[in-house]
């Protein structure tokens, strides 16, 4: 690990170096990367200084404690090793933290889709329930959320719906959201106060740019048709919905909730582009089981990942074992205790496998 800590501060002070000159100075994009990477490593430089000063203060209280006689300045020394070797535990802790490779997708902006699943009409109203919860929170958050695409059904549920979110580090917060969500509560319709088990599937998706996911046209087919809403009756006059299916993988995505057709065409590209760069990234995460063990859920649609108790104002997340009695305030957007126990246990769970 010395080695590897060396290796970063040296790479540190080289980027910090190139920033000065006029080459990287003059070039915005280069300059940048290189502040942000420069960026990325500054944690781990202030930590490993820290290191090596308790190192130091650890070295300095030993050579006391074996020269020293005067039993004040024995005391003293005897405190200072104390202090240094539990700060050195501490901070080679931290280092481990720190040193784990950081998830490339963490900065980027999110598309997120909800889809209603066993429970009919009440699987589609939860499906709005969890768009309303996601959108209180990010309204918290100060992110934007643009609506890609949407189902709405006559009860003003969702069988589906496809959303953007864009701003700060937003994938770092919402990647263990994909998997399946189970809600159990007394639906509007039912008369006899039975309680019925429901469930939506979220997927989340890291925004793929153009450069890392190129798309050819000619395996692309395009259909074009009127919007429906609720019932299924048209709210268009125009053939302004868009329809793209990529033949090679048979991935299909439709767009119809903006009135121009180009505008629907662009949405379904971007949402193609992301589904593709999951579809990539999940052949590649196949290849290594050992990573499999370092991730608190494998982001499958499949997963049961949460239960929404709603008679008992009870949620549980099944994969970290968190209950929480506070169901109302989670359903009203206060969601950032779940996704920092998740991450937390991310962490953990990766910090224990560079350890095997």
């Amino acid at each position: 690990m010395r080695a590897k800590l060396l290796t970063v501060c040296e790479e540190s002070e080289r980027l910090g170096a190139a920033m000065g000159t006029q080459e990287i100075a003059t070039n915005p994009e280069a300059y940048r990367k290189h502040a942000q990477k420069h960026a990325e490593m500054a944690s781990v430089v202030a930590c490993f200084r820290k290191y090596l000063a308790a190192e130091k203060g650890l070295q300095e209280a030993r050579t006391m404690l074996a020269e020293e006689s005067d039993a004040d300045m024995l005391a003293f020394a005897q405190e200072e090793e104390q202090t240094n070797r539990a700060a050195l535990q501490d901070l080679e802790t931290e280092l481990k933290l720190l040193l784990v490779p950081r998830d490339p997708n963490d900065d980027k902006d999110i598309i997120v889709e909800i889809r209603a699943g066993t429970g009919g009409d009440e699987a589609a109203l939860f499906c709005a329930d969890l768009f309303r919860m996601y959108t209180r929170y990010c309204e918290t958050r100060g992110w934007r959320i643009e609506v890609m695409n949407s189902n709405l059904t006559e009860l003003g549920g969702y069988k589906e719906i496809t959303f953007q979110i864009s701003g700060d580090q937003v994938y770092s917060q919402f990647k263990f959201e994909g998997g399946v969500h189970r809600v159990q509560r007394v639906p509007d319709t039912e008369t006899q106060g039975r309680i019925h088990t429901s469930a939506v599937t979220v997927a989340v998706l890291p925004e793929a740019e153009e450069v890392e996911i190129q798309i050819n046209e000619n395996e692309l087919q395009f259909d074009v048709y009127r919007s429906s809403g609720p019932g299924g009756q048209s709210v268009n006059t125009t053939d302004s919905a868009v329809r793209v299916t990529h033949k090679p993988t048979g991935l299909v995505v439709t767009c119809q909730d903006e009135k121009s057709q180009h505008k629907n065409k662009a949405k379904a590209l971007r949402v193609l582009r992301s589904r593709l760069l999951a579809l990539k990234e999940e052949e590649e995460a196949a290849t290594r089981s050992s990573n499999r063990k370092s991730q608190v859920g494998s982001g499958d649609r499949s997963e049961r990942i949460r239960t929404y108790n709603f008679p008992q104002n009870r949620l549980t997340d099944h994969r970290i074992k968190l209950t929480l009695n506070s169901l109302d305030r989670v359903m009203e957007g206060d969601i950032q205790g779940i996704f920092d126990a998740l991450n937390g246990a991310d962490r953990a769970a990766k910090l224990a496998a560079t350890d095997e």
